[in-house]
């Protein structure tokens, strides 16, 4: 099945929501840069968010760059998104191996301490930067602190990425639901209620239920109405001519130097 996000609102649009299944791209990058299995846990957790926040900007041309900042030893994840469900990402360090933390991938162990930025660029002279402290390391959590710290919207993430004994990816995905303005207090309680005693998202997702179950199983009750259904994927832009003028940009000074050491080079996209 190809990975999609779907949006949806409940309770007379006080409530939004997001959800996405995203195991194919989290292979994919998996394969890409062969990334061990605590990494692909992380990058795929942030590519399932990232690829759900992309769909919230407003206009086509937005970009969305999710980065955190560890003293873990990945160092680092980033993942850019666009309005259109397209998705890239890496990792600082692909292949870091931590033993397990409570049966489970130490996500929050390979990530560290420091902080998580968003950066959207909307066309703008400038581009809108947020950035918090990394509270857990889970990525989940991070995120849900983010919206209330930065952009002052409730709100609660779910991510989760299940691993094949192989190392392959079985299920990845997400969901993120949203306190809109003047929400009622009834709402609020009964969905703090719904949400401390919710299944793990990967489980949810091995059990069979895709984006649109997963949302009803959380909010249905508040009479849940599904938007749209976006595809979304692991695509990257890079190509022989955006390397062209990164080159172009470097200076003639500094080529003609490249070519006088007279040793092999080579140009890589960290994204794909």
């Amino acid at each position: 099945m190809a990975d999609y996000v779907v949006r949806g609102t409940a309770a007379n649009e006080q409530v939004r929501a997001f959800a996405v299944t995203s195991r194919q791209m989290t292979e994919y990058a998996r394969a890409a840069h062969n990334t061990s299995p605590v990494v692909t846990a992380a990058l795929g957790r942030t590519m399932a968010a990232a690829s759900m926040m992309g769909t919230m900007m407003k206009n086509e041309t937005d970009v969305m760059t999710l980065q955190l900042m560890g003293s873990g030893p990945m160092k680092s994840v980033t993942v850019t998104a666009d309005a259109f469900g397209n998705v890239k990402g890496f990792a600082g360090d692909p292949q870091v191996i931590l033993p397990a933390k409570n049966k489970k991938l130490d996500v929050g162990g390979a990530v560290g301490h420091g902080y998580l930025q968003v950066i959207k660029d909307m066309g703008l002279k400038e581009p809108y930067i947020g950035q918090v402290d990394l509270q857990t390391g889970e990525i989940g959590d991070d995120l849900t602190y983010y919206f209330a710290k930065s952009e002052q919207t409730p709100s609660s993430v779910a991510l989760g990425v299940l691993m094949n004994r192989d190392n392959t990816v079985a299920q990845a995905g997400g969901f993120i639901i949203q306190l809109m303005p003047g929400v009622d207090d009834y709402i609020i309680d009964k969905l703090e209620e719904k949400l401390a005693s919710i299944r793990p998202v990967t489980e949810m997702m091995s059990g069979g239920m895709g984006p649109e179950e997963i949302l009803d199983e959380v909010i249905g009750e508040f009479g849940l109405e599904i938007i749209d259904k976006l595809d979304t994927a692991f695509k990257c832009n890079c190509s022989k001519e955006h390397v062209a003028r990164a080159l172009i940009s470097m200076g003639k000074d500094e080529l003609q130097s490249i070519i006088d050491d007279g040793k092999p080079v080579t140009v890589n996209c960290h994204f794909c």
